[in-house]
């Protein structure tokens, strides 16, 4: 297997679903953020991005792709952890767009620990649900505001919130706990034309997976799925442009399970 995922640089066409929406896509440097940037550009859509500090230059690769395909991209370094970096990802946003047609709850953290529960400390289970949970909270909270009627938020789950693997408990956790928000915030927001949705991967290849995965895991990654193999990124952005189109817009507090075949 390539170790550069496929964002799908060669092979996604647009077909004018997303045109004029302004978007916002957490986590959106590398792997799906990127591969749901590039498309939703495509499609077209100007999209904001943020992410690590760190992540620079991963984030002006996705930047150079919004912009190939003659939209406008906007990136904000940040970590989404603390309350005040999500006020300024949506102010931001405002400001360069005027309005936000569609977030993309996408920025995640995971660590596998092969011990369990014991070797999961509380350093490590506090920055997985502040990442993963609080961001998207606080995210959704202070965007909605400034989200007319027809706009769409999606957050990404996971084929671990219905099949935990126990390495990665306090992961599968949480993204448990966003098909629950989801749910709950769809309904919450039908009468004001904001439909929620979210699409629940199952094993992708992603900069994530040999970071933060022992390597005789990271060998066998995606082996288990019927389809015998690991998704690439290219392979999940579609999934996020549909939900973010008119043509699901009888479409909401749904989960939409791209996993190779693993019941969701």
């Amino acid at each position: 297997m390539d170790d550069e995922p496929d964002h799908g640089e060669q092979t996604y066409r647009g077909h004018g679903r997303l045109e004029g929406k302004k978007t916002v896509i957490t986590g959106g440097d590398s792997g799906i953020g990127r591969a749901v940037a590039l498309a939703y550009a495509r499609e077209g859509a100007d999209v904001l991005i943020c992410y690590l500090a760190d992540e620079e230059a991963d984030a002006q690769e996705t930047v150079r792709l919004v912009k190939e395909a003659g939209r406008e991209a906007v990136t904000v370094p940040g970590d989404l952890t603390a309350e005040s970096q999500c006020q300024h990802v949506v102010d931001t946003a405002v400001e360069a767009f005027g309005r936000i047609d569609v977030l993309v709850n996408n920025a995640a953290y995971q660590m596998a620990q092969p011990g369990g529960l014991e070797d999961i400390s509380s350093e490590q289970f506090d920055r997985v649900v502040k990442t993963n949970l609080y961001a998207m909270f606080w995210l959704c909270k202070k965007a909605l505001p400034h989200m007319p009627a027809g706009s769409s938020i999606i957050n990404t789950s996971s084929i671990q919130a219905a099949k935990p693997s126990p390495e990665l408990l306090d992961y599968a956790t949480t993204k448990a706990a966003i098909v629950a928000f989801t749910q709950g915030l769809g309904q919450l927001l039908a009468e004001r034309g904001v439909r929620v949705n979210s699409v629940a991967p199952g094993p992708v290849w992603t900069p994530l997976i040999p970071a933060t995965m022992p390597q005789e895991k990271v060998e066998s990654f995606g082996e288990q799925t019927p389809l015998g193999r690991v998704g690439q990124p290219a392979e999940v952005a579609p999934a996020f442009v549909f939900l973010a189109s008119p043509e699901s817009s009888y479409v909401t507090g749904a989960v939409l399970p791209v996993t190779g075949g693993q019941p969701f």
